[in-house]
């Protein structure tokens, strides 16, 4: 989609234990082109923030496509005091404090979770949202933090996992 690979000699490896669900936290219109954005994200993580590459490792639209970000064996970053090591980190666009989430994107959500939780061994009920782990934020804003709060995220991601 046009970004460059991250240098792996900068990286923190590490092992996926946790989900972690992060929202972009500015308006993000329909019809704004995703590709494009990730490429901004990209430079402003390397170029600002002196990041290896885009915090996150997925990336979900409005359309509910998901795109790939950082090399999910490469630990993400965050603007709060957490260390997401070990953390399988998913950036819903949208800012959620706002606007609610679509069908597509809590599809989307549920849907990569699922295939980490598999492949990753990670138990459903410890899917959580950035502001589980950091008291500076209220990512991924309250609209799709309520998906978690009540359990409907980490039900529907154990339903996949029984399929």
């Amino acid at each position: 989609m046009g970004g460059t690979p991250a240098d792996p000699a900068l990286a923190r490896p590490q092992q996926i234990t946790h989900i972690t669900l992060h929202h972009q936290g500015e308006p993000f219109p329909q019809g704004k082109d995703p590709v494009a954005y990730l490429r901004n994200l990209q430079t402003w993580s390397r170029n600002t923030k002196h990041w290896i590459d885009i915090p996150y490792h997925y990336i979900i639209d409005l359309d509910g496509r998901i795109y790939e970000g950082r090399r999910i064996d490469y630990a993400g970053d965050t603007n709060t005091e957490y260390d997401p090591k070990g953390h399988a980190l998913i950036e819903v666009v949208g800012n959620f404090e706002e606007v609610q989430p679509n069908a597509a994107q809590l599809d989307a959500v549920v849907e990569l979770m699922a295939m980490l939780a598999r492949k990753y061994k990670v138990a459903p009920e410890t899917i959580h949202g950035h502001k589980d782990y950091s008291a500076q934020t209220v990512c991924p804003g309250a609209n799709l933090y309520r998906h978690l709060a009540d359990g409907s995220i980490q039900r529907r991601v154990s339903e996949r996992l029984r399929q």
